[in-house]
């Protein structure tokens, strides 16, 4: 196995348990590694501090144990049983209530670079490293396995999430037996989910928890459901008495989607409307005080720390135009998740569009990704998705 020998001092990181490894920190190579490789990690002093995959760029290293291992069908086995242990714990799935959850959520499951969500009996997996991907048939076997008998297939999402510049030729392609997309539970909701053609791996299942504090709020008002995809806090607000929603985004087929969500679980047309628009130029052609409840879910404005300043004015534009819309006493449910914007950064930027909408705001929760989305207390990245819910008086 090609070896990576640290910097004098540089090993610190790694006995914290955090699992990156930066190009900056690497004295030396054993031998000329390739994008992908499971390689070693050791101390100035010889120590071996970890295994993992590695790929050019800053992050070079990234850790999935912390010890030396042989990277075959029974580690990734035993790696997602203990994945799939958790899950059962926080109660996932529930027949027919919820059969769509996160199995392995990165760094948080000790799995850089994986991501495998399960809708129904089909699971798809997202590979965010070369290292993952390559290792994806051992991963599906090890998945198979564990699973015993839940599965009818798993999906492999890879083609937006893997360098362009490397030769994926099934990125995008059924690792194991077929299905195609269909309908899930979750909270006894119906969505159909397109895992093929959709965005992500076909649903925001990372907002489970909050759509169903929203639903506390719903009831009897008009609500605008901003950058609203396939329509999840849509339905929970319908389904809990909401007198009118309006599901907006820039995606005709996400809004299609959207309107068939609203008539799956029953709901009447004339209680749902799916806008295809620019949220933006709709808020700023709408009239003040149209909505009293309004979700703003947009996509990460920034991926990285050179565009956090213009992910920062962006929230704050966006958020500002929702204050002056909402009518006093209206609540606001705003997210962010771009890794690089932190909590504390995001509250600060929700307090200036505050201060901008010249609005009376106080603070009712602050919100967070659901337990099937674990953060290593070693990784503190790994916590992406942040929210806050407000009255706007």
């Amino acid at each position: 196995m090609i070896t990576a020998t640290l910097h004098k001092g540089k090993e610190a990181a790694l006995q914290r348990r955090h699992p990156w490894v930066f190009s900056g920190a690497i004295k030396q190579w054993s031998a000329t590694p390739q994008d992908g490789d499971v390689v070693e990690v050791r101390s100035a002093q010889g120590a071996c501090l970890g295994t993992g995959h590695f790929q050019h760029g800053s992050i070079q290293i990234r850790v999935f144990a912390f010890e030396p291992v042989q990277a075959d069908v029974a580690f990734w086995k035993t790696k997602l049983e203990q994945a799939r242990l958790l899950r059962r714990q926080l109660q996932l799935p529930q027949a027919g209530y919820t059969d769509c959850y996160r199995l392995v959520h990165a760094e948080g499951d000790g799995l850089p670079g994986l991501v495998i969500d399960i809708y129904g009996r089909t699971a798809v997996m997202q590979c965010h490293s070369v290292g993952m991907y390559r290792q994806r048939m051992e991963l599906a076997q090890a998945l198979v396995s564990i699973m015993e008998g839940e599965l009818d297939a798993i999906y492999n999402k890879s083609t937006d999430t893997l360098p362009k510049s490397i030769h994926a030729p099934d990125a995008t392609a059924y690792l194991w037996g077929q299905s195609q997309p269909d309908t899930v539970c979750e909270h006894g909701h119906t969505f159909f989910i397109d895992w093929e053609t959709g965005q992500k791996t076909g649903f925001f299942l990372d907002q489970r928890d909050n759509r169903r504090l929203l639903a506390q709020y719903a009831k009897g008002k008009t609500v605008l459901n901003a950058f609203s995809y396939t329509g999840g806090f849509s339905i929970y607000a319908l389904a809990a008495g909401a007198q009118h929603v309006h599901s907006i985004d820039a995606s005709t087929s996400a809004v299609r989607l959207a309107d068939q969500n609203a008539a799956l679980n029953g709901f009447d047309a004339t209680r749902h409307t799916g806008i295809v628009a620019n949220v933006l130029k709709y808020l700023q052609k709408s009239p003040a005080g149209q909505y009293d409840l309004m979700i703003l879910d947009p996509p990460a404005f920034a991926k990285s720390m050179d565009k956090r300043h213009n992910a920062i004015q962006a929230y704050k534009r966006l958020n500002a135009l929702a204050m002056q819309h909402l009518q006093a006493g209206g609540i606001l449910f705003t997210f962010s998740c771009s890794q690089v914007v932190d909590r504390d950064l995001f509250y600060h930027t929700i307090t200036a569009a505050a201060l901008e909408a010249d609005r009376p705001v106080r603070v009712l929760h602050h919100l967070r990704q659901p337990p099937d989305h674990p953060v290593s207390i070693f990784h503190p990245e790994g916590e992406y998705l942040k929210g806050l819910v407000l009255e706007v008086g």
